[in-house]
């Protein structure tokens, strides 16, 4: 069989991802134990053999470029194999093992995946993971990350996705601002009220509150002094302040509609759900940590 790679091609890649994570040629040199001359010589054969630049060096940074960020995907892909590869096959390996990087959104974080990682953990020892909470859109492919959660419809992202629930969405506010403001009876009281908007990362824009009308979902653009970025949450707490009405996750607010701390407004065009599902990229290979989160999550939600 025709050998593509040597053993000093394989320290090369090494080498490479080690750069990408530690942003410098010294710190990786520190990292590996050699010397930075040593890393700059390994990246600048990987350059030679396929004639692009992996990296932009200036005196005060070293910036991958889009196709080094591309390349470092599948390099890291392939060493986590062979070492899953070689624990396994030395027979090391007995349970899933490894560092498993997640992305979810601060709602669904906060109040369905983070309760769950303690079981996780117990029954999955060996799986170290990172959990990148945000309402900002990684990529998978490009930061490196193993799986992400997302919300809303799905566009052809070359990605699998499995559903994980049909999340109720509801409309509420406190007792104590619906004695200011009369509870909105019909879509068009709304503009009536103080609506506190979140600011979506994908667009820069507001997002419109989901209602039905007549049988049919539509979209309606809301109004109000207070716009939130980044952070869904804080929404939340200003709904419980009292600041306003707002639209949110009937599973975030479950609690307060029971004791009665937050009233919800607006039923009968209020149902309607946004789906969220987990996505990871296609692959002819799956590692055992990445299979063992998948199962775990699909299971906890079908028993949800």
């Amino acid at each position: 069989m025709l050998r593509h790679y040597d053993d000093l091609q394989i320290g090369s890649l090494e080498l490479f991802c080690l750069t990408v994570e530690k942003k410098s040629f010294s710190a990786a040199a520190i990292a590996a134990g050699i010397s930075p001359a040593a890393v700059s010589r390994a990246i600048s054969r990987i350059e030679a053999k396929f004639g692009v630049k992996l990296f932009v060096r200036t005196t005060r940074q070293l910036k991958i470029t889009d196709a080094g960020q591309h390349y470092y995907y599948f390099c890291k892909q392939a060493l986590n194999s062979l070492l899953e590869g070689e624990m396994q096959i030395s027979g090391e390996q007995e349970h899933p093992i490894g560092l498993l990087k997640i992305s979810v959104p601060t709602a669904y974080a906060h109040y369905r995946l983070l309760p769950k990682m303690a079981k996780f953990a117990e029954l999955f020892p060996h799986i170290k993971l990172e959990i990148h909470v945000s309402n900002h859109n990684v990529n998978l492919v490009t930061d490196d990350y193993d799986i992400a959660i997302r919300g809303n419809e799905l566009t052809d992202s070359g990605l699998i996705a499995r559903k994980l629930e049909d999340a109720e969405l509801c409309i509420v506010a406190t007792p104590e601002y619906l004695k200011r403001h009369p509870a909105p009876m019909s879509i068009e009281d709304l503009q009536h009220h103080e609506c506190i908007l979140f600011e979506l990362p994908s667009s820069g824009k507001s997002g419109p509150w989901s209602l039905m009308d007549a049988g049919k979902k539509i979209m309606v653009d809301v109004q109000g002094k207070i716009t939130c970025k980044d952070d869904y949450l804080s929404t939340l707490i200003l709904a419980k302040s009292g600041a306003g009405l707002m639209q949110v996750y009937r599973f975030s607010v479950e609690q307060e509609l029971q004791s009665g701390a937050l009233v919800e407004v607006l039923q009968p065009y209020s149902q309607t759900t946004r789906p969220f599902y987990l996505l990871y990229p296609k692959s002819n290979y799956q590692s055992s940590k990445l299979k063992a989160f998948i199962n775990f999550i699909l299971n906890a939600s079908a028993q949800s």
